[in-house]
């Protein structure tokens, strides 16, 4: 068709790639099929295209990051739009809006994916893009508004702040904790160092006044702080490494964290084997 849209559409269901692209063609694109990562990323590299329409999970989950990625490195002016089956994805994908122009549910009608692409279209502007790094950079670069946010989060918790210490010892774990995750998501290994420093943080925390439960609670809200300052800076972020550097990250932190529990019980049996002996010294006085 004289004027079509050239649009590369990519899902690896046979089925959708056979009946949706006709239907796509019918009203006015020009449609490239991919079933695989490999074979988007292939045809991104040697052909030129108006708009992306992508499943969310090619093979597996959070594989399309990459082919949005690509196609908003290589083709800039290119809208990029999501399909996906999964309505409880909806509000992760909010943190994509900069990423991708929009996104839509599966089984989509027809007539209101072509009015969605077209308007989009008819509306586009020169895009401005922000380039991107790998997570540890982004995180290291950003860390201080992760601590302040935490340390504002803990200070809310009534649990967490019933136990009174000062905004420094509630905090000064953090810095060594992240880089720690940083380092690990680049493929580096968990020092002794910093297992030495996670074992010291958990017979603190005891000492302070915490619980195993208090621990593991401080933890999460670390971890959704972090997980804050990557939606707020995604625009930053390589996306194509994002997941894969996610699982590293709270991996990490939950290894750490692990190192800590043991730690403070550790502290507490110990605490128990030396209480009977003063007792006995002092009764021999």
């Amino acid at each position: 068709m004289a004027g079509s849209i050239p649009l590369l559409f990519v899902d690896d269901e046979d089925s959708i790639r056979l009946t949706l692209p006709p239907l796509l063609e019918r009203n006015g694109f020009q449609v490239t099929s991919a079933g695989s990562v490999p074979e988007a990323l292939h045809l991104i590299a040697q052909r030129k295209f108006q708009v992306l329409l992508t499943d969310l999970n090619i093979g597996h989950p959070g594989d399309n990051f990459a082919i949005v990625s690509a196609m908003r490195s290589t083709q800039p002016d290119a809208l990029r739009f999501i399909l996906t089956g999964y309505p409880a994805f909806e509000s992760a994908l909010e943190a994509m809006r900069q990423q991708v122009d929009d996104y839509l549910i599966k089984p989509t009608n027809i007539t209101a994916l072509v009015e969605a692409i077209k308007s989009k279209f008819g509306a586009r502007t020169a895009a401005s893009l922000t380039p991107t790094r790998r997570l540890p950079d982004v995180i290291r670069e950003h860390l201080a508004s992760i601590v302040s946010g935490f340390l504002k989060q803990t200070k809310a918790d009534p649990q967490i702040s019933a136990v009174e210490m000062s905004d420094s010892d509630r905090t000064d774990h953090i810095p060594r904790l992240m880089d720690a995750a940083m380092r690990i998501v680049r493929d580096e290994n968990v020092t002794a160092q910093d297992r030495e420093s996670s074992v010291l943080h958990g017979a603190l925390r005891r000492k302070q006044g915490y619980t195993v439960a208090l621990l593991i609670r401080e933890s999460r809200i670390l971890k959704k702080n972090l997980g804050k300052c990557v939606q707020e800076h995604l625009l930053e972020v390589d996306i194509s490494y994002l997941v894969r550097d996610m699982i590293a990250a709270f991996g990490t932190i939950d290894t750490l964290l692990e190192e800590s529990v043991q730690s403070f019980l550790h502290a507490g049996q110990s605490e128990k084997e030396t209480e009977p002996r003063a007792k006995r010294s002092k009764a021999r006085k």
